[in-house]
């Protein structure tokens, strides 16, 4: 995979606490971004997936439904019984 320079601004302080971070790990301050990129691209992936997931499971049935669902079930019994 090739790789692609791009230049960033970044405040001073938070310069600082990268390069520190990357001596640290004992890893170039590029790969100390690359990680994070990652990381955040990752994690907002994960956040995407739960939105999904919890979409999903919101269209639950409410109380009336249920109420109504249970009505059914009883009428069927009735319908049914005494038949097998």
């Amino acid at each position: 995979m090739a790789n692609v320079k791009t230049a960033i601004s970044l405040g001073k302080p938070l310069l600082e606490q990268v390069d520190m971070t990357a001596q640290e790990m004992g890893i170039p301050r590029s790969r100390l971004f690359v990680l994070a990129v990652e990381e955040f691209l990752r994690r907002r992936e994960n956040e995407r997936l739960m939105e999904a997931i919890n979409q999903a499971y919101s269209d639950l049935p409410n109380l009336d439904e249920k109420t109504e669902q249970a009505a059914m079930q009883r009428v069927q019994r009735q319908m049914v019984e005494g038949t097998w």
